[in-house]
């Protein structure tokens, strides 16, 4: 048994450092497809990434239900670290999550399980968060939308393979829809629901 006191630290500097994790978040979800860095470090227990924990420490607090895949929701250390650091409720309902972290995309599930928002309130939908081997080497693909100037290319080593496929019932919904943010070590690439994603040249 992890005690408190065993457990990986948080952010060293709170303030400054989420801010400045806070700043690279919005500054990929404002450009789609481009890769962002995280740069203040925090402890991370096994399974989470470094770029995951600086998010979790960010965005995560009492208010936001958070739903775990079954890996991360089975490693008590990651649940433990969670709760002292965030405060963040954990969830069985996926359809009533704030976050949802995925660890290996491969346990991710069906998108229509997780929070769709309402017309009305378009932002009460689940903020996918997925861990990825790589987001600068891989396949390449195509960005077009909002935030993106013509075209924007990404190159990424992603689990599972047919992620963006998957997102494109994303442009059925609007304005309802699912956010992701893909995490690779310290690097992040947001996809939201208005960014449509191809295979390049395809």
């Amino acid at each position: 048994m992890t005690t408190i006191a065993e457990l990986p630290p948080g952010f060293a500097d709170k303030v400054l450092s989420a801010q400045s994790t806070f700043r690279s978040v919005m500054d990929a979800m404002a450009r789609p497809g481009s890769v962002q860095r995280i740069v203040p470090m925090a402890g991370a227990p096994d399974m989470m990434m470094r770029g995951t924990a600086a998010i979790a420490l960010t965005l995560f607090d009492h208010d936001t239900p958070l739903w775990l895949d079954a890996r991360i929701s089975e490693s008590s250390d990651v649940t433990k670290w969670l709760k002292f650091h965030t405060g963040a409720p954990v969830i069985q309902d996926s359809s009533i999550a704030s976050f949802a972290l995925i660890s290996d995309g491969v346990l991710l599930p069906a998108l229509e399980r997780f929070a769709l928002g309402t017309n009305e309130y378009p932002d009460r939908s689940t903020t996918v968060i997925i861990q990825v081997e790589s987001l600068d080497a891989g396949r390449g693909f195509e960005l077009r939308g909002p935030g993106i100037d013509g075209v924007a290319t990404l190159q990424a080593s992603i689990k599972p393979a047919d992620l963006f496929e998957r997102l494109k019932f994303n442009e059925t919904l609007f304005p309802r829809g699912i956010d992701v943010v893909l995490v690779a070590d310290d690097a992040v690439v947001a996809i939201p629901r208005t960014t449509r994603v191809a295979n390049k040249g395809s």
